[in-house]
């Protein structure tokens, strides 16, 4: 008996981080999903789905020094002050850490910002919170590359 429940033991330890791995894995994948969300609502915004996807405590920062807040982040994609027309993300990490999420990426896109067509690329890194079952981003900054 006893060396039964020691196998059973020792199997239960040696696949927990298998267990664990997978969780991880599939907290990636949601935080993924809402970051793919997140790049098509800034094309196409939607202010119901930009308000959704993030936090009303939304710090984000441009690379040249500017940061919004939820509503000016949200407002300035509505009223086309901030277009894109299109965004490709590169390079992307995801780490997760409990209700927190780190994700870095190089975004390059095509802007029309008040009219007047453009290119940016960027490197972004976003923090992510999970609030309520739900991935929030909470804080966002961006740097030109070096």
């Amino acid at each position: 008996m006893q060396c039964a429940q020691g196998v059973t033991l020792a199997a239960a330890l040696a696949t927990a981080p298998l267990v664990a791995h997978a969780q991880a894995s599939a907290e990636e994948q949601a935080v993924a999903s809402v970051v793919e969300k997140l790049r098509v609502a800034m094309v196409d915004p939607d202010q119901a789905t930009l308000t959704s996807l993030t936090s009303p405590l939304l710090s984000y920062g441009h690379s040249g020094g500017k940061v919004d807040t939820q509503a000016s982040f949200i407002g300035a994609l509505m009223d086309k002050s901030s277009d894109f027309v299109s965004i490709s993300l590169s390079d992307q990490t995801i780490s997760v850490s409990g209700n927190v999420a780190v994700v870095r990426h190089t975004l390059a896109g095509a802007t029309n910002d008040r009219g007047t067509p453009g290119n940016v690329t960027i490197k972004v890194l976003t923090i992510w919170q999970k609030d309520g079952g739900q991935w929030r981003l909470l804080a966002r900054q961006a740097v030109r590359p070096a």
